[in-house]
């Protein structure tokens, strides 16, 4: 798989060890499985499935257990994914809204579980009606030497709490590929309809999610992709903990993950992919974005832009490791915000 093009649309079964690296996480190791494979080989235009499972360490302290799954059925008539994972995740907070001050951080301690799952069904050629549904726990414990941030009056649900929930999405898809995309467009949908449970009874809410891709093949070997984004809180109650958060290793690269994070948030990109051959590609991106609680400002845009490259360990399922590098703003003050990432998969 590795070394040699295998197009029998076989199953593939990689384990080996983990190494990933972003600017919440330091550097992440430890062991992944990933096994590959298609519901029907003889039909070309059935999806590749996945189920991916990794347990990790983080040179910041924090543990990662999860298994993924991603399904499709033979000509793609029904798409499921699945989610079971914790994480002991201690994180830098920093507060709400899209201003934080780096010297405002407290160092918080959380623990999450998640069990999650999807279902879509094939209305029509492009056409994917589904449902979500799932549970989730944050748990923050007690620590003297938390700043005031935390216990700001501003800051909702600062020691956690357990929510169900379930709700519609759709997607519209034409894409060509969904491991590495030459043409088409995806836009995907859902909305949470959350409700506490536990201790955490007395939440009402939901989240709203939605994201627009296409995807242009200008030359036989360059690729552009557009991508934005929209996350929404809804309800009266604003916990912290399921606001929508700015950076990752997909969208807003360069920026800590939840530096900045309110009610709302919107941000896009376009990324630039040149394969230079079979096994390895480069790519060059760039975008903005900002979170905001109520009205959106298109003067508190952020900035990020960057570049990485790409080898495609699965030349037949189009399956790729990527290592890039974001850049983002320069708060006054401050030293310029940037990180580093290594993922599976392409960001969008």
């Amino acid at each position: 798989m590795y070394f040699n093009k295998d197009s029998s649309r076989k199953p593939s079964f990689v384990l080996l060890p983990a190494l990933s690296s972003s600017p919440e996480t330091g550097v992440e190791f430890g062991g992944a499985a990933l096994l590959s494979f298609y519901t029907d080989t003889t039909d070309h235009k059935t999806r590749v499935s996945n189920i991916f499972g990794y347990s990790t360490l983080t040179t910041k302290g924090q543990v990662k257990l999860s298994l993924n799954a991603n399904y499709w059925t033979p000509q793609n008539k029904y798409h499921y994914t699945g989610v079971i994972a914790f994480y002991n995740y201690p994180f830098n907070f920093y507060g709400v809204g899209n201003n934080t001050r780096l010297s405002d951080v407290d160092h918080l301690n959380e623990k999450r579980y998640k069990v999650a799952f999807t279902g879509e069904h094939k209305l029509s050629d492009n056409f994917y009606l589904g449902y979500v549904a799932g549970v989730i726990k944050y748990f923050y414990p007690y620590d003297p030497d938390y700043s005031h941030i935390i216990y700001s009056p501003s800051i909702q649900g600062r020691h956690g709490g357990a929510s169900a929930y379930v709700g519609p999405s759709f997607t519209f898809d034409t894409r060509n590929n969904n491991t590495y995309t030459t043409s088409g467009i995806i836009i995907n949908s859902y909305y949470n309809l959350m409700h506490g449970t536990y201790g955490n009874n007395g939440y009402r809410g939901g989240f709203f999610n939605i994201e627009y891709s296409q995807f242009f093949l200008l030359a036989p070997k360059l690729v552009l992709g557009l991508d934005v984004q929209e996350q929404s809180l809804t309800g009266g109650s604003s916990p912290f903990y399921l606001m929508p958060q700015m950076g990752s290793d997909e969208m807003m690269r360069g920026y800590y993950q939840g530096r900045y994070r309110d009610r709302n948030y919107l941000a896009g990109q376009t990324e630039l992919r040149y394969r230079i051959d079979k096994r390895f590609g480069i790519v060059a991106f760039a975008g903005g974005g900002e979170v905001f609680h109520s009205s959106f400002d298109a003067d508190q845009l952020k900035p990020n832009y960057g570049g990485g490259i790409r080898y495609f360990f699965d030349v037949e399922k189009g399956l790729a490791i990527r290592l890039d590098y974001g850049i983002g703003q320069k708060p006054q003050g401050e030293k310029r915000e940037s990180g580093f990432y290594i993922a599976l998969g392409q960001s969008f």
